[in-house]
């Protein structure tokens, strides 16, 4: 009994960790060097992430009764879990890109928004953009014709477009007070 009072912290830890989380990911992590872990960590911080290396029991215990249950399947060897609860892409992203240059760390499995994804699932899910990456390339698009319709008008004016503009505006200004006077005139025609 002494060794489970012992171990209900690291459980609730954990379980404090993935409450709320949009995302958990289990990460195979043998074969990294102190250094390249170190730098792993250092990356997943400045996201916002949240890594640590714990037991499979007590990540098994933890993922009980939540929607991250599937993830014990993949609880085999040595693992660490990623979680992040802002961005949903983040963790995969981060690792995925790390990997490149540490081929021995391995996306395991993880849960992304309450979907259960394999190794190859969370593989495309590296690929999405963040989300800061989505709403630049969003507002870019959105921007590109208003900039368009700027740079259009600009030369208009450059080339003379603004005497037109005027001389049109001038014209309308001598065809209002014709108007204007036509029907002065027959109201006194009336009277």
């Amino acid at each position: 009994m002494a060794k489970i009072e012992l171990k209900q912290p690291i459980v609730d830890e954990i379980s404090a960790a993935i409450k709320d989380a949009a995302t958990v990911v289990i990460i195979d992590y043998r074969g990294i060097t102190v250094a390249q872990d170190t730098q792993l960590r250092k990356q997943l911080r400045e996201a916002g992430v949240f890594y640590k290396v714990y037991k499979n029991t007590m990540m098994t215990r933890a993922f009980k009764g939540t929607e991250f249950e599937g993830l014990t399947e993949s609880l085999e060897g040595t693992n660490a879990i990623a979680v992040s609860k802002t961005d949903a892409t983040a963790p995969a992203r981060i690792i995925s890109k790390f990997a490149k240059d540490c081929p021995a760390l391995e996306l395991k499995a993880g849960v992304v928004e309450g979907v259960l994804y394999d190794a190859k699932g969370m593989a495309s899910i590296a690929s999405i953009p963040s989300r800061e990456e989505l709403l630049s390339k969003f507002l870019g698009s959105i921007q590109s014709p208003i900039t368009n319709i700027a740079r259009v008008l600009n030369q208009i004016a450059e080339k003379g477009g603004a005497s037109a503009c005027e001389g049109a505006a001038a014209a309308k200004e001598e065809a209002a007070p014709a108007e204007s006077a036509e029907p002065a005139e027959t109201a006194a025609t009336t009277e």
